[in-house]
């Protein structure tokens, strides 16, 4: 392969160049990266010597990327975001004892949007779902989405699910609260379940059918798929283009470290979420936009999060179950209250984690509450809609609204963007 090294000045040029022979490949460049105690001037490196990767890429055209490089000059810090730089190239970074490689995008024959995240519950289910719905206004769009309980084989879902029959996929084994069944519930619009185990540091699954999914999709003739992601984890299937969720509450340094930063370099526009008190304040959301900023110049705008029942809860008693930490509920009961007229009796974040949810449902009168109003995620079915079918209390499913702030215009980016994929398609 059509290798560029990656060296410094902490190492004598003639023990470079016998290293250039023995790693396996054809050294047709080299990025210096700085060091001067072993040199003296006029150094011969048998190859051209760039300044930047991006010179090197333009000049050469590798295939991988060696790093002969080393501490003090390459820390792991810096180290991970020339990985980040080179993957997002689609090639590979190795060296000694490491190798890095881009995640594997399949083909794919329809225009195609991603949705990709940088960690669980940063709210890509709800932004690929906002955008479904705008651009369904349009274009026949269909969603697949990639989930850690995905169904074993894709399946279509071209209606909104009832509750009984979440039910009776729930006690059938099935995960009656995956991604896709909430897209389906909220988006309306066609969606394909998939399936997906583990997620490398770069974002390719271990194992996953989304290639099949992806032909399933394809085969209805639409004129975009959104692709959503799973955790931190890529669809590996080409997208035109891609939107990267960021959670505004997340460390900066897990955002763009590691290889954070290859998923920021790949994306055209970034949504930043939960972006108000007292989740976050307005220094941890500027602390997220400085570091997104340090590698990319990609849009970036603030979002927050609204719960909108899929039907009418005015005037009723509601016990409403989550994921939303304790710190948003005063809030989110305020917005049910005032927007959709329901008097909220109880809160519970807990969806997520089974043993307190059932906790929160018997500390619950049986008729303390005359209606449950759920988010479609975690152990919505087979506790909750359990419990209520149990107590013969009826439940309503809710989705998360997003709502930019500071006048921006997420439609008026994903429109933009949905725009670019038509151009080149045509």
């Amino acid at each position: 392969m059509r290798a560029v090294a990656l060296i410094d000045g902490e190492h004598y040029p003639d023990v470079v160049r016998v290293a250039f022979a023995g790693v396996g490949h054809e050294v047709v460049g080299a990025v210096f990266l700085g060091g001067t105690e072993k040199l003296r001037g006029g150094e011969d490196y048998g190859v051209p010597v760039f300044e930047t990767l991006e010179g090197a890429f333009e000049a050469a055209a590798p295939e991988i990327v060696l790093d002969l490089s080393d501490e003090p000059i390459a820390d792991p810090p810096r180290r991970f975001r020339i990985a980040s730089r080179v993957l997002a190239r689609g090639i590979p970074y190795a060296g000694a004892d490491f190798r890095f490689d881009p995640v594997r995008f399949e083909p794919f024959s329809r225009p195609a949007l991603a949705v990709i995240g940088t960690g669980k519950r940063v709210g890509k289910t709800a932004v690929t779902g906002h955008i479904a719905r705008l651009l369904s206004r349009e274009l026949f769009v269909v969603v697949v989405a990639m989930g850690r309980g995905g169904p074993q084989e894709p399946v279509i879902v071209d209606r909104e699910p009832e509750i009984e029959e979440l039910l009776e996929l729930s006690r059938a084994g099935g995960h009656a609260a995956s991604d896709y069944l909430e897209g389906a519930a909220f988006a309306s619009v066609v969606t394909v379940g998939s399936r997906r185990a583990g997620g490398g540091l770069a974002g390719a699954p271990f194992y996953s059918n989304v290639s099949a999914a992806a032909e399933l999709a394809a085969s209805l003739s639409p004129d975009l798929v959104v692709f959503e992601g799973s955790g931190a984890a890529i669809p590996p299937v080409e997208a035109g283009k891609r939107i990267l969720v960021v959670g505004a509450a997340q460390d900066p340094a897990t955002v763009i470290g590691y290889l954070g930063a290859y998923r920021v370099l790949l994306s055209d526009l970034v949504v930043l979420t939960g972006c108000e008190e007292p989740l976050v304040d307005e220094d941890q959301v500027q602390k997220v936009r400085r570091a997104i900023a340090e590698v990319s110049d990609v849009p970036v705008l603030q979002t927050i999060f609204r719960p909108r029942p899929v039907s009418d809860v005015s005037g009723r008693r509601v016990a409403y179950f989550s994921t939303a930490p304790s710190a948003a509920h005063a809030r989110l009961r305020e917005h049910l209250g005032r927007e959709h007229g329901a008097e909220i009796v109880h809160i519970s974040g807990n969806l997520s984690r089974r043993p307190e949810l059932r906790a929160d449902l018997a500390s619950l009168e049986a008729r303390s509450a005359d209606l449950y109003l759920v988010e479609l995620k975690a152990a919505a079915i087979d506790v909750v809609a359990e419990t209520a079918a149990e107590r013969g209390v009826p439940v309503v499913l809710c989705d998360n609204q997003v709502h930019t702030l500071d006048g921006e215009s997420l439609d008026e980016r994903v429109l933009g963007l949905a725009d670019a994929l038509a151009g080149a398609r045509a």
